[in-house]
C-alpha cells in the first residue's frame, strides 16, 4: 500500500468521479485508475461500485476511507515537521564550553543565535575540556568549545581554531596593585601573593600553576576551588588576584582591576570541537558556522 494510492482513493471518494479525481491530484485518469486496482487487489477487496455515472463506496471503501485520510494526514504531518527542522525553524544543539567561554565568549553568540532561529532548544552544559572531550566522544554533545592542546589525543574528533586569547591579571582596587603599580606584570610579579584558584579540572588552574612552576615558584593560594563566577567574586571582596581570559575581565563590570601581563604574557587557543565520525545537526552545522564567523 502506497501513500499516492491513498491519496487517490480518497479523491474518487470525495468527488465520485474518476476523471475528476484525477484532475483534483493531477494524474492522468488511466493511471489513477490502474493504481486504484492495484490497491483493491492488494487488499482482496472492491472499494467502489462503478456504475455509468454513478460511483459509490462499497463496505470495504467506508471502512478504509477514514484510515487513508488519517494517514495521509499523518504523513502531511511529518513531511512538516521535517521540514520545519530542515530549516532551522525547530531542533536542539547540544554544546558544551568551559565556564569562563559561557561567561566570556557564549552570550553574544547564542544571543544572535537565539533571535535568528528562535524555535531551536540550546542546551550548554559547563564543564572543563577533559570532561567535555568525553561527553563528544560518547554522543552526549554535539559540539563543544575546548582549550588547546587536548588533555588527551583524540583522532576521534576534530578541532578547529576559533581564537587565541591574552589571560590578564584581575584584583580588588581597594587591595594594593600587583606588580608594584606597574601598568603590565610579569609572571614572576605573582610570587608570594594570595591568588585565588579555580577547581582542580579547571584548564585555567592548570595553565597558571604551570606558569608559576616555570618561573621557578609555587603559587600561594587564598582559596581555591571556585567557579568562574565564584573566583570573581572572591576577588572583589579582596580576598586576592586570579589570572583570568580578557572577555571575561571586559564582561565581569565594576569592582575588578585588570592588568595585562607582560610579553610575553599567557595565552590560550580555544578550539570548536566535533566528532570526525558523524557529522553535526543542521542546527549544530549553523551555530558552528556563527561561531566561526563571529
Amino acid at each position: 500500500m502506497q501513500l499516492q494510492q491513498l491519496q487517490y482513493f480518497v479523491a474518487v471518494a470525495e468527488t465520485r468521479h474518476f476523471t475528476r479525481a484525477a484532475e483534483v491530484v493531477h494524474v492522468a485518469q488511466p493511471s489513477l485508475s490502474q493504481q486504484i486496482k492495484a490497491l483493491e487487489r492488494e487488499l482482496g477487496a472492491d472499494l467502489f461500485r462503478r456504475a455509468r455515472g454513478n460511483i459509490t463506496l462499497t463496505d470495504a471503501g467506508e471502512a478504509l476511507l477514514p484510515l487513508a485520510r488519517r494517514i495521509l494526514a499523518d504523513a502531511d504531518t511529518a513531511r512538516h515537521e521535517v521540514l520545519e527542522l530542515a530549516q532551522l525553524r525547530r531542533g536542539r544543539v547540544r554544546l558544551g564550553a568551559t565556564p569562563s567561554l559561557c561567561t566570556g565568549l557564549l552570550p553574544d553568540v547564542l544571543r544572535a543565535f537565539h533571535d535568528r532561529y528562535p524555535g531551536v532548544r540550546l542546551l550548554v552544559e559547563e564543564s572543563g575540556s577533559h570532561d567535555l572531550v568525553r561527553e563528544l566522544a560518547r554522543g552526549a554533545l554535539d559540539l563543544a568549545l575546548v582549550v588547546l592542546p587536548l588533555p588527551t589525543a583524540s583522532p576521534s574528533l576534530t578541532t578547529v581554531e576559533l581564537l587565541r586569547e591574552d589571560l590578564v591579571v584581575v584584583s580588588s582596587p581597594d587591595s594594593p596593585r600587583p606588580g608594584g603599580g606597574r601598568r603590565a606584570v610579569r609572571i614572576t610579579d605573582l610570587e608570594g601573593e594570595r591568588l585565588v584558584m579555580f577547581r582542580h579540572g579547571y584548564d585555567l588552574r592548570e595553565l597558571t600553576v604551570a606558569a608559576c612552576r616555570s618561573a621557578g615558584f609555587e603559587p600561594d593560594f587564598a582559596v581555591e576551588g571556585g567557579e568562574m563566577d565564584a573566583v570573581l567574586g572572591f576577588v572583589r571582596a579582596g580576598l586576592g588576584m586570579a589570572v583570568v581570559p580578557r572577555m571575561v575581565a571586559a564582561r565581569s563590570g565594576r569592582g575588578l582591576r585588570v592588568t595585562p601581563l607582560a610579553r610575553p604574557g599567557l595565552h590560550r587557543t580555544i578550539a570548536l570541537a566535533h566528532r570526525s565520525d558523524v557529522a553535526p545537526p543542521r542546527a549544530a552545522r549553523e551555530l558552528q558556522r556563527m561561531l566561526l564567523e563571529r
